[in-house]
């Protein structure tokens, strides 16, 4: 339940051993290859050269071709019901077996090659709707296309908004002059379609009539015949295409059958790639490659069994602290404390050489959400679900730990509903009243206490695990600032806090008047320290006064939130269930009962984990926690569609 002691590898081997060895420290799992720090100072280091990967982009082109055709496939094909099983196990040397990818490979290559057809053609059928959408207000006329403007007649086409009135049309070109024909071809809500046919020697002073009136010229290309025979034409060739697609889909689901293949394929390239990407964090010389990297200390004879069979010199060593920064941070927790990972990762690792908060915050944390939550019907439903997905399905990583947080905020959850008699709300008496109104059944047993009607108990209540929190918080932080040489802060801090708020508590509590003495003399010693001059230490003391007890009655009044969620769960529980039994009929209350217990439900698995999380990294974490580390990402086989099985 700590922050894993890291170690630092540093390797030179032979550039013709590099690949097999690669594959052993990636099937080992624990060693984080970074790259080497040039020494400026350092000719020789300067010289080394990064080494050429032909295959990593090999590997990505791969990659992304069967996460391409995965893709296709999910288009084209019906979704899959969603399975609560596990992974397919595969052992590493199976998944990553040349042959084995050959059929993947090929499956990827016609997917992909249908897809870009079927690409081909929608961009081609696009192009045809809006040729027809072009045409078709024009289907009704009965002129070729081809016909153009001779030396004695203009012809052109164009719209007219349909505000304009027919009259106003006609009165605006006979003052133009009366050589001319203006027909509607077809109209609709905004515009009528029209064919002007002027003589060459009043066409521009038509022309000028209409574009006063909103006309705008319409050009339909180089096409000949009618605009009908050239829909039809388009709508044949649509048809066409809409054939071949329909074969081009049919192909793509007869490749349905090749989906575990494809999946294959897409694993073992997700491994070529990591070990790729590796290779070329390695430096090399003419004859020898460069390593270096972070690995768990807990894996050093692994490792040195490992590179005991190559041909290689290498030094191990722990980490100083002006390391620090650069060491990565690896997490190992119990079975309870694990899946508070999330909530830390979510906020920030812990930067190496400081505490672990999941230790700390698990308790606080799970209690907190059982109190928010406060349901015997939503507990179980959450300790169903953990327990259903965490046997069925075994998920590994990020889903083991919300699952794992999911079982474990539900039992607190039950537990806390058991107190306050809650099952769904007032579920059950309610129930019991449709089916016999004269029902006088309240619950199994007395509750502890009632969210509803017990709201003062509950805020202090609250208040009070607040100050507990707070307490342990400080306690922590004072102890690791002990042990890391930081005595005057825990002293001036934490301590003297302490200090002053026991004697004001003593203070109000007897009047007497030595817990003021002592209460001045450890504001004085311990707010003014390193201050400098009577102003200076003035200064600092009423300050850090002011913000000490502004933020201690801050922090303390967050935790209001536990009350302020718990009451509001229990009430709009009963608000559904009171609607759900007014029309006195058990088959409708059920229904709108479980209906808005389910939206209630979804309401507070957010709420609840939010506020949650805020109250353990804001108000919690402050007192003793130091973010900023890097997560430990080693060189390891980690597919996403398979899960790797001994050999």
């Amino acid at each position: 339940m700590a922050i894993v002691a890291m170690r630092h590898l540093r390797l030179i081997g032979l550039q013709s051993e590099r690949e097999e060895m690669l594959r052993r420290l990636q099937h080992l799992g624990c060693l984080e290859i970074t790259e080497p720090e040039m020494a400026e100072d350092d000719p020789l280091l300067q010289k080394l050269r990064v080494p050429d990967s032909p295959g990593l982009q090999k590997a990505r082109e791969q990659y992304a071709a069967a996460e391409q055709a995965l893709q296709t496939l999910a288009e084209h094909t019906p979704k899959e019901k969603t399975k609560l099983a596990p992974l397919p196990a595969i052992t590493e040397r199976a998944l990553t077996e040349p042959i084995e990818l050959a059929g993947g490979q090929d499956a990827a290559g016609r997917l992909n090659k249908y897809r870009d057809e079927l690409a081909a053609l929608q961009s081609r059928s696009e192009k045809l709707a809006a040729e027809e959408a072009l045409l078709l207000p024009w289907e009704a006329l009965t002129m070729p296309l081809e016909c153009v403007t001779t030396e004695k007649v203009l012809i052109q086409l164009g719209t007219l908004p349909t505000t304009v009135l027919p009259q106003q049309i006609q009165e605006t070109l006979d003052a133009a002059g009366d050589l001319y024909e203006l027909r509607e071809v077809s109209a609709d809500r905004e515009h009528s379609y029209m064919v002007l046919t002027a003589h060459i020697s009043q066409a521009e002073d038509h022309i000028a009539a209409l574009k006063a009136l909103g006309w705008s010229r319409v050009t339909l290309g180089e096409r000949t015949g009618t605009a009908a025979a050239n829909l039809s034409a388009l709508r044949q060739e649509q048809t066409a295409l809409a054939e071949k697609r329909a074969l081009l889909e049919e192909a793509i689901i007869q490749c349905a059958g090749q989906k575990m293949e494809l999946r294959q394929l897409s694993d073992a390239s997700r491994i070529e790639i990591d070990r790729r990407e590796a290779k070329s964090r390695t430096r090399d010389t003419a004859e020898t490659f460069l390593l270096e990297g972070w690995f768990p200390a807990e894996n050093t004879r692994e490792l040195e069994m490992l590179l005991e069979g190559c041909t290689c010199a290498w030094q191990m060593t722990d980490p100083a602290p002006e390391d620090y920064p650069r060491v990565p941070v690896k997490l190992k927790n119990n079975r309870f404390t694990q899946p508070l990972n999330m909530v830390t990762e979510m906020y920030s690792l812990p930067a190496y050489g400081t505490l672990d908060p999941n230790p700390y915050m698990a308790p606080f944390f799970i209690l907190f959400y059982g109190i928010m939550m406060a349901d015997m019907g939503y507990g179980l439903l959450m300790m169903l679900a953990s327990l259903i997905v965490l046997k069925k399905k075994q998920p590994t990583g990020g889903s083991y730990n919300f699952f794992a947080l999911l079982g474990l905020c539900g039992i607190s959850t039950f537990f806390m509903g058991a107190l306050t008699g809650g099952f769904f709300g007032d579920f059950i008496p309610q129930m019991l009243k449709v089916i016999n109104p004269e029902s006088t059944f309240t619950w199994f047993w007395q509750p502890l206490i009632s969210p509803i009607n017990d709201i003062i108990a509950i805020m202090l209540g609250s208040l009070a695990l607040g100050c507990v929190q707070i307490l342990v918080g400080m306690v922590i932080g004072f102890i690791y600032k002990l042990k890391h040489g930081e005595i005057a802060s825990a002293l001036c801090e934490e301590a003297a806090w302490w200090v002053i708020i026991g004697c004001g508590v003593a203070l109000g509590i007897t009047g007497k008047k030595t817990f003021l003495w002592v209460l001045l003399a450890a504001l004085v010693i311990s707010q003014g320290y390193g201050k400098k001059g009577i102003g200076g230490k003035i200064v600092g003391i009423g300050g850090s006064l002011y913000n000490h007890i502004t933020g201690y009655f801050g922090d303390i009044l967050s935790y209001v939130r536990l009350m302020a969620l718990m009451l509001a769960g229990a009430v709009i529980a009963q608000v559904f269930n009171t609607l759900a039994a007014i029309p006195g009929n058990l088959i409708v209350f059920i229904i709108v009962s479980l209906l808005g217990n389910a939206l209630n439900f979804a309401l507070n698995l957010l709420g609840c984990y939010v506020h949650d999380m805020r109250l353990q990294c804001l108000e919690f974490f402050k007192y003793f926690y130091r973010d900023g580390g890097r997560a430990f990402k080693p060189v390891a086989a980690q597919p996403k569609y398979y899960r790797i099985a001994e050999q």
